[in-house]
């Protein structure tokens, strides 16, 4: 059997298995019920110090921080 013919029946059968499988997990993991407000806190990253700037933390700064 050739090469490309014995990769061509992998990719026609395994391979697009365990694609459909990874694509499956992903929209899982996209729709879990905790999802809903970390993709919230993500989308108002923009808006949330318009009128104020951030207030003071009063932890340590971490070594990239520190650099800046």
């Amino acid at each position: 059997m050739e090469e490309y013919t014995l990769l061509r029946q992998f990719a026609d059968s395994w391979m697009l298995l365990l694609l459909f499988v990874f694509f499956i997990g992903i929209v899982i993991w996209v729709f879990r019920p905790g999802a809903s407000k970390e993709y919230k806190d993500t989308a108002n990253i923009p808006f949330r110090h318009a009128d104020a700037p951030a207030p003071q933390q009063d932890k340590p700064a971490t070594s990239k921080e520190a650099r800046q």
